[in-house]
């Protein structure tokens, strides 16, 4: 009697009597394997206009021209630490714009727009695997989404900023991404750093969770490198890419073990990058470490930033803060509803408390000028 395959198995590939069945050894732990919309079918329904397309490379411009001395402002990347709803991102971008443009003599100002969110152990991944917060990850709408959200940020004339976690996701979005970071758990990743190599923005390394530079360092010169590698183009094929490398990378510090925001940790920082043949300077991280996850230290570390660019200090060309409409964090509990405008991942300093901090960086930029 014919031997029956495993219903609760994959059979495509292969059948008993033609070419060997691989079912019982492939794929044993898949419970399911849904379609992904292409990236070419997502640019082609949510297409970028010449008024947004000028924004990204204005945007990915002014950044550049920092890094490379062209431009004494200074790099801001603020807004909350994830995405989790689409009103209140577009609410806190109309904001941020209008802030933007009054202090655009002295700050080049990134929205930060996190849809991926790396998890310890498991949790909430984001706005793209699980747009709505159910479990449901609906992945397709999830990337849908996120586009348009950044279509219309950029459409205010607000450059956007994400992290890259994911390796596929950049096809969906990338062209809309002003500056972008690789997470101080990828920093070390070969792949994520040939996935910088080829993107088209500048990107910053975070260092490592330990606090170590020179994982950052070390990214920035593999960055910078051309690199050849397995992907997925925007038609949604296999193919291998070849890369130019991206010039146009930096550091972040994120604190580790301690704090590493201060002057001292700056003159290390630097001293790596040098060694390592890098330009020296930095962007700085007010969040995470540096603030111990207390959402309200991030104002005392911007101060503290902002009193040592005012005194001279040219090599820290940015900083991060992690802001949102209202100040705190909540959790994520199901069928209990949420406040509006507070994070779902880490606490966020509140918009009212962020305009002041943006103002005291770019008074200190201002200082700055006059020595």
């Amino acid at each position: 009697m014919p031997r029956i395959d495993d219903p609760t198995h994959d059979h495509e590939a292969g059948a008993l009597d033609g070419t060997l069945d691989t079912t019982r050894i492939d794929d044993t732990r898949i419970k399911a394997v849904r379609a992904l919309i292409s990236p070419a079918v997502l640019l082609e329904e949510m297409p970028v206009t010449p008024q947004i397309e000028a924004v990204v490379e204005q945007g990915r411009a002014a950044v550049a021209n920092v890094l490379h001395g062209r431009d004494d402002r200074l790099v801001v990347v603020v807004g909350p630490c994830s995405i989790h709803d689409h009103d209140q991102a577009l609410d806190y971008a109309r904001r941020l714009q209008a802030t933007a443009a009054e202090l655009s003599d002295a700050l080049i100002v990134v929205m930060r727009v996190y849809f991926e969110k790396p998890r310890t152990t498991v949790g909430w991944k984001g706005y793209i695997n699980d747009p709505r917060l159910d479990g449901s990850f609906r992945i397709n709408e999830g990337l849908q989404r996120a586009r348009q959200l950044l279509l219309e940020i950029n459409s205010l004339g607000l450059p956007a900023g994400t992290e890259f976690l994911d390796l596929l996701s950049p096809q969906y979005f990338s062209d809309l991404i002003a500056w972008g970071a690789i997470g101080a758990r990828t920093t070390e990743s070969q792949s994520h750093r040939q996935l910088a190599s080829g993107l088209s923005c500048p990107v910053g390394f975070k260092n490592g969770t330990d606090g170590g530079v020179q994982v950052a360092a070390d990214a920035m010169v593999s960055a910078a490198s051309g690199h050849a590698f397995m992907g997925m183009t925007k038609m949604g094929v296999a193919a291998i890419f070849e890369t130019r490398g991206n010039a146009d990378c930096h550091v972040i510090l994120r604190g580790g073990k301690a704090p590493n925001f201060d002057a001292a940790s700056v003159n290390a920082a630097c001293a790596v990058l040098a060694k390592a043949g890098q330009r020296e300077q930095v962007m700085i991280d007010c969040s995470h470490a540096n603030s111990a996850k207390q959402p309200r230290k991030q104002m005392e570390v911007a101060a503290s930033i902002a009193e040592r660019i005012a005194s001279g200090e040219r090599r820290i060309l940015g900083v991060m803060v992690e802001s949102h409409l209202r100040e705190g964090r909540q959790d994520l509990k199901p069928g209990q509803p949420l406040t509006p405008g507070i994070s779902i991942t880490d606490a966020c300093l509140g918009w009212d408390d962020t305009v002041p901090l943006l103002r005291g960086l770019a008074d200190a930029v201002r200082k700055r000028r006059e020595l």
